[in-house]
């Protein structure tokens, strides 16, 4: 090897640069070789003994390997760059090998519009003890410098994964598995990096393709290549790889992924798509898949590299009779596929499963709803020995779920389910920390299950967190969770469409081995042996008319369309019992909202009032808060405002203010108890809301003639004003004039009168200030929280439109009489403030509020959730 010219000429500097924390050695006659670890330095043959594989490539002689390709560039030992484009679709991906990351055993970049993956797979020099778990890891990574972005932490750098990323690892590992080869112990390691996204092309399942064509050009000896591809469906068309945009407008979102000849994994959600249309999604997908590993077989024999054949070590096939004389470690490979054969054997020929159910039998199931009395709702759902405890909790947006992902915009989640397995549901010890792989992969699949089942944002403003807690497991805990979040959501009142529920299906596929006739067995609801010593494992979820969740793993070489066919339908009559044993929960879900829900108020106002709501720096919405007593109010850009609260005091208090802030003043209007902010040489300054202020001129402000307006009033006095006028800058003028009696019929009553009738006449607007008048019809202000109870009570009729010849105690009387009606209604429910009383027959002022919808509470109350129009 030695002599060989090739290594006499310049090395690579990719592949020759020596490694850190090496000391050099032999570099003046083999620059080759030329460092080790540790003084003395040790022999050639020791190196290569070590490190067999790091020098397989390097010492290639110019007769060729078997299974060695031509693409090397002998004077470097590097592949020369070699790219093939492949179609997919209605377009076409690029793959490339050999120009980045030279020094792994196989690497990859996947090109899709401007989308770009880079995948590199990895091997350990050594093998590793022997398991009956390949040593896989798979680390996928989102890097924010691949859309233009900096992250947002403190370090500026990507910091751990985040769940969809842990998604994608899972995605990638899934289907590689089935075809790594038993008894080959070398750790092996896949890191895959997103570094171009233009927010068009979906990286996932381009990363599962990368992925597998890494693995094909590596040494890892698997079985055949992979490859995975998504489906859409929209305007009843599939479509393959579709776009982001196209995604928006799909029904269906599957990930498949397989050989050329089996599919491996399926994942994927759907808007209760039926059996029938998802198995022809499930076909278009595996023609696609296959037509990407052929073209990948092609670049596997142009420039892939031997694989380890010679490293696969199995047990001794003595040990199946002397098991008694071998290892520990070889003991258990042996028992546990003993043990795998002997219930794959019970089942074909005796018909019965390990706990003596019929191949398509349920385990028992139960449930009640209403365990925790101050959670918003919950649901222990327990089937067999598998149990899961359901929490549901509702909140505003703040409780919403924040996401950093590659697109510019931050994805929030208004509904998501967290999933936890803690070791003693399985009656183990074991650490507690961050959610694992499987945790998120889990939770993620209940979650998507569910997802369809809500209602929309307008009919239920709401933020959803379900929590599902598995106290038990022997098998299908996700599924569990399906249908005890199923049963949480209708105890916390959420109205969902309908109930879901989910089954974890297995398979005996070779049956012919144990005396049967061939025919793949299909299992229902499988417990965790025979999820263990199964070959596959395929959970739906649904209702008896559609899917909407479902995810397939495979422990063999694949399976056919038929054998899935098989199973679907086999799944959709498991459904069906367990929504019968769903139905039969008891206690039942109470389908209202619990007295400790947040009651939310959705409210209507012209988008260009937001600010008024706002503020500045945000000062008014905390004062609001604040005076109210409300949770939080949420304001977006179109209008829309949504007031969160305990109770429905402070909500009806909040909504007042807000009412009175954005009103849109009309002519002919009248305000009630408004104070004078300043006064001018040519009258006074009055709010007749908060912030909203107008002028009444001198000459409107009494029926006598005036010299000075601070000659009757000052600045801090309350008064009633009419509005008269709003010209085109929007001010405001406003008239206290209009509302004093006729000064001829005041005459003509012969009653007498004081020196100074202005003044008295102030003094009497002021006695009926001090009156019932007050109570009723004051302007809310801020200072008003400070005041008695009966002036805070009088913010709901903050208007009323009269006429001058009215008396003011036929007025008094009718604003009491509405005064004690309204009071009444607030506590049954919570409608948009509505005009005071009117007096004038002729001009009857329409609402401009439209009454809300309610759901009821616990309470007797009502939460609202309709849309109030103010303005």
């Amino acid at each position: 090897m030695l002599a060989n010219p090739s290594f006499h000429g310049r090395p690579s500097p990719l592949s020759l640069q020596p490694p850190r924390n090496r000391s050099l050695s032999f570099s003046s006659f083999c620059p080759a070789f030329s460092y080790s670890r540790t003084l003395p330095f040790p022999s050639l043959s020791s190196i290569l003994h070590r490190n067999p594989k790091k020098f397989r490539t390097k010492a290639l002689t110019d007769s060729k390997q078997p299974g060695t390709s031509d693409s090397f560039d002998k004077a470097n030992f590097a592949p020369r760059p070699c790219s093939v484009k492949i179609p997919v679709g209605d377009r076409h991906i690029v793959v490339e090998t050999g120009l980045i990351g030279r020094q792994a055993s196989g690497s990859v970049t996947i090109t899709d519009g401007e989308t770009i993956i880079y995948t590199s797979i990895c091997l350990a020099d050594v093998p590793s003890e022997p398991s009956d778990f390949f040593p896989l890891s798979v680390n996928y990574q989102e890097r924010f410098s691949a859309a233009g972005r900096t992250s947002g932490g403190f370090f500026k750098r990507e910091g751990r994964a985040k769940d969809h990323e842990v998604l994608t690892c899972r995605l990638i590992d899934r289907p590689l598995r089935p075809t790594m080869p038993k008894g080959f112990y070398h750790e092996t390691q896949i890191l895959s990096w997103v570094l171009s996204y233009d927010g068009l092309h979906s990286p996932d399942s381009l990363a599962v393709t990368a992925a597998g064509i890494a693995v094909a050009l590596s040494e890892v000896p698997n079985s055949k290549a992979i490859a995975g591809v998504r489906i859409g469906l929209v305007d009843d068309k599939f479509i393959i790889n579709p776009t982001t945009r196209e995604m928006e407008k799909s029904e269906l979102d599957l990930l498949l992924a397989g050989t050329d000849s089996a599919i491996l994994m399926i994942e994927g959600y759907c808007n209760f798509l039926t059996e029938e249309k998802l198995l022809q999604a499930v076909e278009v997908g595996q023609v696609a898949v296959r037509a990407i590993c052929n073209e990948v077989e092609a670049l596997v024999k142009m420039c892939g590299k031997p694989k380890m054949l010679e490293a696969i070590k199995l047990p001794p096939p003595e040990l199946y009779r002397h098991v008694e004389l071998f290892s520990e470690v070889d003991v258990k490979l042996v028992f546990k596929e003993v043990t795998s054969k002997f219930l794959r054997r019970r089942i074909v020929e005796g018909g019965k499963r390990s706990d003596g159910r019929s191949p398509s039998e349920l385990r028992l199931i139960s449930s009640q709803c209403g365990l925790l009395p101050r959670a918003h709702g919950s649901a222990l759902f327990t089937r067999g020995e598998t149990q899961s405890l359901a929490v549901a909790t509702l909140g505003d947006k703040q409780m919403a779920q924040r996401i950093d992902n590659l697109v510019d915009e931050d994805e929030v989640k208004r509904f998501y389910l967290q999933y936890s397995f803690p070791p003693s549901c399985v009656g183990e010890v074991g650490r507690m920390g961050a959610p694992s792989r499987r945790e998120i992969g889990h939770g993620m699949l209940a979650e998507r299950a569910l997802e369809p089942l809500l209602p929309s944002e307008e009919d239920f403003p709401y933020t959803i967190r379900v929590e599902s807690t598995i106290t038990e497991s022997n098998g299908s805990s996700s599924m569990a969770s399906v249908c005890g979040g199923c049963l949480a959501l209708q105890d916390a009142g959420v109205p969902v469409k309908c109930s879901i529920a989910g089954i974890a299906m297995g398979l005996v596929l070779d049956t012919k081995e144990f005396g049967g006739d061939g025919t793949p067995l299909i299992l229902s609801d499988i417990s965790g042996s025979e999820d263990a010593s199964g070959d596959m494992d395929l959970k739906v979820a649904g209702n008896e008319n559609g899917i909407t969740a479902f995810q397939m793993d495979i422990k063999v070489g694949g399976i056919t369309l038929p054998v899935m066919e098989q199973a679907l339908l086999q799944a959709r009559a498991g459904r069906k019992q367990i929504l019968a044993e769903m139905l039969k929960c008891s206690p039942p879900p109470t389908k209202k909202l619990s007295k400790y829900a947040p009651l939310i108020l959705v409210m209507k106002v012209k988008p260009e009032k937001v600010n008024l709501i706002i503020g500045s720096g945000g000062k008014k919405v905390k004062s609001i808060i604040e005076e109210s007593g409300v949770e939080a109010i949420d304001t977006q850009d179109d209008g829309v405002v949504k007031i969160t609260a305990k109770d429905l005091s402070s909500l009806e208090k909040s909504k007042a203010i807000i009412s009175n802030l954005t009103m849109v003043p009309t002519i002919g209007d009248i305000y009630r108890n408004c104070e004078i902010k300043s006064i001018a040489p040519y009258g006074v300054f009055v709010e007749i809301a908060p912030g909203r202020e107008g002028l009444c001129h001198i000459s409107e402000l009494s029926s006598n003639w005036l010299a000075k307006a601070e000659d009757v009033f000052k600045v801090g006095d309350r008064l009633d004003v009419k509005l008269i006028e709003i010209n085109e800058k929007g001010q405001l003028r406003l008239s206290h004039k209009a509302l004093l009696p006729d000064t001829s019929q005041e005459k003509s009553s012969g009653k007498q009168r004081s020196s100074s009738p202005a003044k008295e006449n102030v003094s009497s607007q002021n006695a009926s200030d001090k009156g019932t008048l007050r109570k009723v019809v004051s302007t809310p202000k801020d200072e008003l929280a400070r005041q008695d109870t009966a002036q805070t009570q009088d913010k709901s009729a903050p208007k009323s439109v009269t006429s001058s010849d009215k008396e003011v105690t036929s007025v008094q009387d009718s604003i009491a009489d509405k005064t004690l009606q309204q009071e009444k209604a607030v506590k049954r429910l919570v409608t948009p403030s509505r005009d005071g009383p009117s007096l004038n027959k002729d001009r009857q002022k329409k609402s401009s509020s439209k009454e809300v919808t309610g759901v009821g509470t616990a309470d007797g109350g009502n939460l609202v959730n309709g849309e109030t129009k103010i303005g």
